[in-house]
């Protein structure tokens, strides 16, 4: 008996032996490696576009990388995502990425980050604060030239149709509103209706939802009879538009001279361009998800001591199967328009 409680006794002396040594390798090893540990707030997985982000941003900023993420999901709630950042903050991370759900109420917390000695990058969406130096780079889209495409295609539809432009008959089916890709993409449409004498009949928020849209448009077309032209903030929003067009007995396309409704999206997500390839989303703006990469060569040059752009575009496509349009000029820039086919579609990421 006391030889086999002696025995027991090594062995479990042996085990906790074992886990000892198991533990010291393990943070001998993260200290080899060098991880950058960092928080990342994500405002949510409200979309298709979303989810996409949320993947390039863990692929880039994984433990092959030498990165150490410690990953929130805010689920739409700004909250959740100062609460995030305060443990962050706690966890003594060596970075904060920041996807911001709405633009304001950051100041306070990220000047305790600040305070902190953390280093805040912003990604997508942006945050409006008084001190800009609360965050050191932000990586996203143009979303107010995202807008400003997608508008100047339908004034040049518009010509080669032969419609007046009082005979656009617009409704925005806005993102969240105070996002930034909201903003963008809804002046641009505004400040467009003005100039080219356009009718815009409505605008509402659907927050990028196609639930949301799909009641947003039931009810936009029991409201408005002369529809011919939805200006959907992103491609979950058109795919909801769309369902409700269809559904009320009415046609999608690009022929508004033959009753069709034109449908314009932002996003040019794998969803959104297969609707676009089906003919029933007219133009797509890309808004690239693919911000991971950017953002972690932006975190190791900082980690490194080395200063960094402030702000970093990423590069965006135009799709249509419209091709009557091969390009259009914003802010004096031109944008080729790509006629999509099924090659370009399965060669694409997301």
């Amino acid at each position: 008996m006391k030889k086999y409680i002696i025995l027991t006794f090594l062995i479990v002396l042996g085990v906790l032996a074992g886990c000892g040594k198991k533990e010291e390798t393990s943070k001998e090893d993260a200290y080899v490696r060098n991880l950058i540990n960092v928080g990342f707030s994500q405002l949510g997985a409200e979309s298709d576009w979303r989810v996409a982000n949320t993947e390039s941003m863990k692929n880039s900023l994984s433990l092959d990388n030498d990165f150490n993420l410690l990953f929130d999901d805010a689920q739409q709630k700004q909250d959740k995502q100062i609460m995030a950042i305060r443990k962050f903050i706690q966890q003594e991370v060596d970075c904060i990425v920041l996807a911001p759900v709405t633009e304001t109420g950051w100041d306070t917390v990220l000047k305790e980050a600040k305070d902190a000695k953390i280093p805040v990058i912003i990604t997508d969406r942006m945050v409006d604060v008084e001190d800009d130096s609360l965050y050191t780079a932000w990586v996203g889209s143009d979303f107010l030239k995202e807008g400003k495409i997608a508008c100047e295609w339908l004034k040049r539809y518009a010509e080669v149709e032969g419609l007046e432009p009082s005979e656009l008959h617009i409704v925005d089916i806005q993102g969240t509103l105070g996002a930034t890709s909201q903003i963008g993409r809804t002046n641009a449409l505004s400040e467009a209706a003005k100039e080219n004498g356009w009718d815009l009949l409505d605008a509402v928020p659907a927050d990028y939802a196609q639930t949301k849209a799909k009641e947003v448009m039931q009810q936009l077309l029991k409201k408005h009879s002369n529809i011919n032209v939805v200006y959907c903030e992103n491609d979950n929003e058109a795919i909801g538009a769309i369902e409700a067009i269809e559904e009320a007995g009415k046609t999608v396309g690009n022929d508004i001279n033959n009753g069709d409704i034109l449908v314009i999206s932002f996003d040019a997500a794998h969803s959104g361009l297969s609707n676009v390839l089906e003919g029933k989303i007219a133009l797509d703006v890309e808004c690239n998800p693919l911000q991971g990469d950017e953002v972690a060569w932006i975190i190791k040059d900082v980690n490194a001591g080395k200063t960094v752009e402030k702000y970093t575009y990423v590069e965006e496509s135009v799709f249509s199967t419209y091709d009557k349009i091969k390009a259009v000029i914003a802010d004096k820039e031109a944008y080729d328009v790509t006629i999509l086919t099924q090659e370009i579609l399965d060669g694409r990421k997301y």
